[in-house]
Order: structure tokens, then sequence, then C-alpha cells
């Protein structure tokens, strides 16, 4: 299977692109995307890194994480990016991150409400999970606006930066999937 390449008048999803790296670099070392990630800084090199180690030619197997880029539609600026978890045949793991540059405009409810759609419909997953930092406000309501469903309050289940941590575990089965408010080209 190959990454999607989903379009939207605003972006388009797809897999990474060496062009991407700076920017990518860049939002990641912000101290405010930082905060709920597992990164403390985040340089070129590591961007580089990453992207060297991402192999597309088994995209979708299980057990494995890809990250796919959020391009604007226009000029094809990286607005942020999606993280995807095949964890079995049936379900996968999403995260995704918005540049400090794109956020409050509706880009993460847009993007993650097509890459669901296309989650759902074309790879006919039953189900997927998102786990937050319960102090992520922003993304607790993303999910909770795009129907998923606190499943779990987890308390202090990760050492994190220096302290315990509580998480929150959402997830959405396939039937449950109502806004889809854009279509996909």
């Amino acid at each position: 299977m190959r990454p999607p390449t989903l379009k939207t008048d605003r972006f388009v999803i797809r897999a990474f692109e060496r062009e991407d790296l700076l920017s990518f670099a860049k939002y990641r070392a912000h101290e405010d995307i930082a905060r709920y990630q597992s990164w403390v800084d985040f340089s070129l090199q590591d961007a580089i890194d990453f992207f060297n180690s991402m192999d597309y030619s088994n995209f979708g197997a299980e057990g494995n994480w890809y990250q796919l880029a959020i391009a604007s539609a226009i000029d094809g600026e990286l607005l942020g990016d999606i993280a995807v978890h095949f964890i079995d045949k049936d379900q996968i793991e999403i995260g995704f991150t918005i540049s400090p540059l794109h956020q409050g405009q509706d880009i993460a409810t847009d993007a993650i409400s097509i890459f669901l759609g296309y989650a759902f419909s074309d790879l006919k997953k039953h189900r997927t999970i998102a786990i937050t930092d319960t102090r992520n406000q922003a993304s607790v309501r993303l999910l909770e606006k795009l129907g998923f469903r606190r499943e779990g309050h987890f308390i202090e289940n990760i050492f994190f930066k220096g302290e315990w941590g509580d998480e929150y575990l959402y997830a959405l089965l396939r039937n449950e999937n109502k806004l889809r408010t854009q279509k996909c080209a």
C-alpha cells in the first residue's frame, strides 16, 4: 500500500518530502509544540534522521508509525503533520501537530476529519484511537469536536519530562464517524 494523497481546497495530506524538513524541524522545536511531545528540542538533523528512517514502501504495515504532511494546497508550505500507527488490521492510532503559525484556523479539525474518512472508508479500519496529555486542552477539544469518546483517564501512568503525568485515551469507531465536513479530490 502507498501513503495517501488527500486533497482539499486548502491543503494536501501526503507523504513527507525532503523540502518539508526545515519547516518540520522549526515547528517541532517550538516550546509550545514540544511541551506535550517526547522531545525537548528538535534540530534539522533530527528531522533529516526522522525522514531517512521512514519507509513509505510498507505504508500500512501493522506495528509501524508513519508521518504524513499537511501542506498548503496553494504553495506547498508545511502546515503540520499527522502521525499514524497501524496497531493491527482493524485499528489505528493517530497523533497530530500543527505549526504555531497555522493554529486556530481549523486545519487540524479538517485534516483529521478527512484522514478519518480515508481510514474508515478506504482502509476499512474499524477503530481509531488517540492518546493525549490531560493538560493539552487544545487536543482534548479537537478530539471531542470530532466525535471521539473518552474511554480512559490514566492517572500518573507515564513518567514524562521529569514528572508523572496523566493521559486520556480517546476512540472513534467507523460507525460513529459522522463529521466529514469536506470531500477529498
